[in-house]
């Protein structure tokens, strides 16, 4: 088991509710992201405690083998999703990703299939999915050429535990107020289409990706934006698959008192704790972990025990 140090990122949108709310230790002014699991280049977890301390999780898994990703695992040596916490104090730009091929092609990186888990939501809090109706390619660049993009975007309304699935090619953003923990692949392609009009720390507007973005959004009708979702009652917790793609499987396990977990050799098991505090352990490790904290479990390691009151994601490949 290892606890893993986040890599925080500080966009113009992000606010303080990371720091505040989720204990985490930065000296940025504002945290707009905290890489709670990553060994992509632009942003590497390390390792806390331990015998690993210091050590980057990349190097953890090149020294330890593939084993530790687990059989279902399409690399070597670096993780396949990358998870976030995510704090908008203001709104996201209206963006869209690419899926695999393309990404590949065009940018020497994965496509980006996500979910959204939301953890903190105020009053009148909303979020784009898609578009109201469908259209064309010719009237999205005539929308973002006349500033009109958002008469055409699908808004949504958003409260603490609603779920979302982000696949490439949807169109989205979050809204200011919205706290999330995401799962996705790992990649940092995004494809920007309006911003507000703000502008970077440059001073300059910031860049956006229009003919990129035409190449590779969906323009059909948004579908049902929330993902439905139920909690099975077990003994010492409640538990329930959230999201499940061929990239990624998460469960959300609200914890009452103790319950057991398996990491068998299909996959390693990452655990993100969003609520309460939770003992982590088996006979060969111990590691109390409190909101916002992040354990990575190797693949192979076998029955581990969580205990406490709380709410942990899981997820797994």
């Amino acid at each position: 088991m290892l606890k893993l140090n986040p890599v925080f990122k500080d966009y113009i949108w992000g606010g303080d509710k990371l720091k505040t709310l989720y204990h985490k230790k930065s000296n940025l002014e504002r945290v707009a992201e905290s890489w709670e699991l990553s060994t992509h280049k632009d942003g590497e977890c390390t390792i806390v405690e331990g015998i690993f301390a210091g050590q980057t999780l990349t190097e953890f898994i090149k020294e330890k083998g593939k084993t530790v990703l687990g059989e279902k695992s399409s690399s070597n040596d670096e993780l396949p999703i990358l998870i976030k916490l995510i704090d908008a104090r203001d709104n996201l730009s209206v963006q869209v990703h690419p899926d695999d091929e393309y990404a590949l092609k065009n940018e020497g990186d994965f496509g980006k299939t996500e979910m959204w888990y939301v953890l903190e939501a105020e009053e009148g809090a909303q979020l784009v999915y898609g578009f109201k109706e469908d259209i064309t390619k010719e009237e999205f660049k005539k929308y973002i050429e006349t500033n009109t993009l958002t008469k055409v975007l699908n808004t949504v309304d958003v409260k603490k535990g609603d779920v979302f699935f982000i696949s490439p090619g949807t169109m989205h953003a979050i809204g200011k107020g919205i706290m999330i923990a995401e799962i996705q692949q790992s990649s940092n392609v995004t494809y920007r289409v309006y911003d507000y009009g703000r502008v970077g720390t440059d001073g300059k507007p910031r860049e956006l990706h229009v003919e990129k973005a035409i190449e590779v959004t969906t323009f059909k009708k948004a579908d049902k934006a929330k993902a439905e979702y139920t909690l099975e009652k077990f003994e010492g917790c409640c538990r329930g698959i959230i999201a499940s793609c061929k990239y990624f499987t998460v469960e959300l396990i609200d914890v009452a008192n103790e319950t057991e977990m398996t990491a068998d050799q299909r996959s390693f098991h990452s655990l993100l704790v969003v609520d309460g505090e939770v003992k982590i352990y088996s006979d060969k490790d111990r590691i109390h972990a409190k909101k916002g904290d992040s354990i990575f479990i190797p693949a192979s390691y076998g029955t581990y025990r969580v205990e406490g009151k709380g709410q942990v994601i899981l997820s797994t490949l």
